[in-house]
């Protein structure tokens, strides 16, 4: 039996020379980094298959006496170098592994960094080659509006040669795209419904903006109010303050049991709204919430609050963590505290909800409008200021969307990408 050991300067070259002399089939022992280059021990394959047949591998000594040591190790001694080999293959694979996976993190890292690169040059030269279609893809962004839905509408344009016009045709796809209720549509069709959303997003000041306009429309003997929020201190009273001062019921809702008996009794209601427990949208006990709220009987409505001042990853949590159940629409609450609806908007339209009211203040009944898609769409529209830290300038515009274009085929969990008219 022979072992050879070759040596290059890469693992492809020694490769290489393995197969040269000793054949495609060739058996690897070992392989490591060494001073010159990469280290390969090969055994060719016949030697390989004459050592596993040969009288001595299939030698199964019988319990020797002591005084005979020598002469069973003078049997084993003919494999001994392969069993070493072997021992040595072991030891140096958890090496290799670790090389090899330090090669691919860096060959992707250098990947990384030259389509970054790349993707930079390319805007800068689209930027220069179509001003216009960059300029209306920094106002979508200056106005809050994702990377992921500025790209579609720019692709849905005709044309772009003209920034004024384009943002008149961008204007028309968002508001086509942007679904609305009818004015007090939820007021006038009735039913049970329950808002819900995390922890201060208004719930309990729009159930009493919404109870005041059924009262209006239909009288306080056909409108109540149920409560399930038992966790934060005083909050039930404040909904009983303005359920005393509309003239309407307010029942504080303890179980599911109590639930079923509390709607069975006012079946004869046009509109009962329930004010649910604020909490993270994180928390493991909105799944708790949404099966009382599944699990009663009775068909309720969800109506989710979006609060204008979060993030747009916020807003896609929220939304992920209370869909379960299905949403009726939603309520886009503090738009008098957001800079902008952009972020807001984007995230309604890219998961079809059906936009009911905007709420901008704590005034009861006043504060709540219904929601008009050409308005709230041509008033996000206006520059930052040039010394906000948000604005970007030109060369950093550039590095932004490349980094963007590396990373936007993955989407995060739960990410929904709609299909747009």
């Amino acid at each position: 039996m022979k072992m050879r050991r070759f040596i290059a300067k890469t693992s492809h070259e020694a490769l290489r020379n393995v197969k040269e002399e000793l054949g495609a089939d060739a058996v690897i022992l070992s392989n490591k980094q060494v001073d010159e280059g990469i280290e390969i021990v090969a055994l060719a394959s016949n030697e390989m298959s004459s050592l596993v047949n040969s009288p001595e591998s299939k030698f199964v000594p019988t319990p020797p006496p002591v005084e005979k040591k020598e002469e069973v190790l003078s049997v084993i001694n003919p494999n001994i170098e392969v069993l070493e080999a072997i021992q040595q293959v072991k030891k140096e694979s958890n090496m290799s592994e670790a090389l090899a996976l330090n090669i691919i993190n860096e060959i992707q890292a250098m990947r990384h960094t030259l389509e970054d690169q790349l993707n930079s040059v390319a805007w800068g030269s689209l930027s220069q080659s179509k001003p216009e279609t960059m300029k209306l893809m920094r106002t979508l962004l200056d106005a809050g509006f994702s990377p992921l839905l500025s790209r579609h509408l720019l692709e849905k344009l005709t044309k772009v040669s003209n920034y004024e016009e384009s943002l008149k045709q961008t204007v028309a796809l968002l508001t086509l795209n942007l679904r609305t209720a009818t004015s007090d549509q939820l007021i006038e069709n009735g039913g049970v419904y329950a808002l819900i959303g995390p922890t201060g997003v208004g719930k309990t000041t729009t159930i009493a903006k919404l109870a005041a306009r059924a009262v209006i429309r239909h009288g306080a003997d056909k409108v109540a109010l149920l409560t399930t929020d038992s966790y934060r201190i005083g909050g039930h009273e404040q909904l009983r303050i303005y359920g005393k001062l509309l003239g309407i019921p307010v029942r504080s809702i303890k179980d599911i049991d109590d639930l079923q008996l509390t709607l069975l009794e006012l079946r004869s209601k046009h509109i009962v709204l329930i004010d649910t427990v604020g909490m993270s949208q994180r928390d493991q006990m909105v799944s708790e919430q949404m099966a009382l709220l599944r699990d009663c009987g009775t068909e309720i409505k969800h109506l989710l609050l979006l609060n204008a001042t979060s993030n747009g990853g916020t807003l896609e949590e929220v939304i992920s963590a209370y869909q379960y159940n299905g949403i009726e629409g939603c309520i886009i609450t503090k738009v008098d505290e957001a800079v902008g609806l952009g972020t807001a908007l984007d995230v309604v339209i890219r998961r079809k909800l059906v936009l009911h009211y905007v709420t901008n203040g704590q005034k009861v009944p006043e504060d709540l409008h219904a929601a008009n898609s050409r308005y709230l769409l041509h008033k996000i529209f206006k520059p930052i200021a040039e010394n906000s830290p948000f604005s970007l300038q030109d060369p950093e515009f550039a590095l932004v969307m490349a980094g963007y274009d590396r990373n936007s085929a993955a989407k995060p969990k739960g990410y929904a990408e709609a299909s747009y008219e």
